[in-house]
Order: structure tokens, then C-alpha cells, then sequence
């Protein structure tokens, strides 16, 4: 198991333990645990990351930290965009749609001014960060 695994073990368990809440670099943040289908695998993969509520629609960044490259989530989803996720304790069916033009730097802007390292992540790439939105399905 990689270190990225381990870490996102442990977020996934503490997660799982705390009804949805975690300590640590995501105290007091919105989180929620991705589940996705693999591209190539067709195995399941779990991914804890934060989101902004946006209404009835949850939306995710594909940040990596400001990485040069997608995450392997993101290429996931595209590929397969009917997933789950677990918020808090209850666990649903969501279809992933990514935003363009207006709607996506609207929604990167309001998760930038709310937490400041995603305009950090987006400085420190070329690639523009997606935002992917999450539909009840």
C-alpha cells in the first residue's frame, strides 16, 4: 500500500468513525468520500475530499494539491460518471457532470474565497483545476 493509500485510509476511517467528521489538515471543512469505478481496473476506489454545497448539487475540485496532472479520480469519473458518495453518515447515487466557462470559475472562485489554498492550488499549475458537479440522480 502507497503512502496515499495509507493516508486516505486513515481519512476514510476516521471518517467512517466520527459521522462524517475529520481532523487534521480537513478540521471543521465540508468532506465527503467519492466512490468511483477505475478507468482501466473497473475497481472500486474511495476518495475523501472536500466540496462545496452549491444548493441541491455538491461540487468537487479536481486540485491535487496544484499537481501538474489530474487526480485518478477525476479520469474515473469522466469515464464513469455514475457514482456514490457518503456525506456525513447517509450514502447516495450522484451523476458527475464537469463545469465549463462561467460555471466553472464561479464555483472555483466562491471554494477559493472560502478556503484560500484552492487560488494556491490553481497558481501553482497550468493546467486549469476542473470542478466537478454532483446531481442526485
Amino acid at each position: 500500500m502507497s503512502d496515499r493509500e495509507d493516508w486516505n485510509s486513515n481519512i476514510i476511517q476516521e471518517f467512517r468513525t466520527n459521522e462524517g467528521k475529520v481532523g487534521g489538515p480537513f478540521d471543521g471543512a465540508p468532506l465527503l468520500l467519492l466512490h468511483t469505478t477505475g478507468a482501466r481496473s473497473g475497481e472500486e476506489r474511495i476518495s475523501p475530499m472536500m466540496y462545496l454545497a452549491d444548493g441541491d448539487r455538491l461540487v468537487v475540485f479536481a486540485s491535487k494539491g496544484g499537481a501538474p496532472t489530474n487526480p485518478d479520480w477525476y479520469h474515473n469519473l469522466v469515464a464513469n460518471p455514475e457514482v456514490e458518495i457518503e456525506v456525513g453518515t447517509e450514502r447516495r447515487k450522484v451523476r458527475a457532470r464537469v463545469a465549463e466557462g462561467e460555471e466553472h470559475d464561479q464555483l472555483y472562485a466562491e471554494q477559493s474565497r472560502r478556503y484560500p489554498q484552492f487560488a494556491k492550488y490553481q497558481e501553482g499549475t497550468d493546467r486549469t483545476i476542473p470542478v466537478v458537479i454532483l446531481e442526485a440522480v
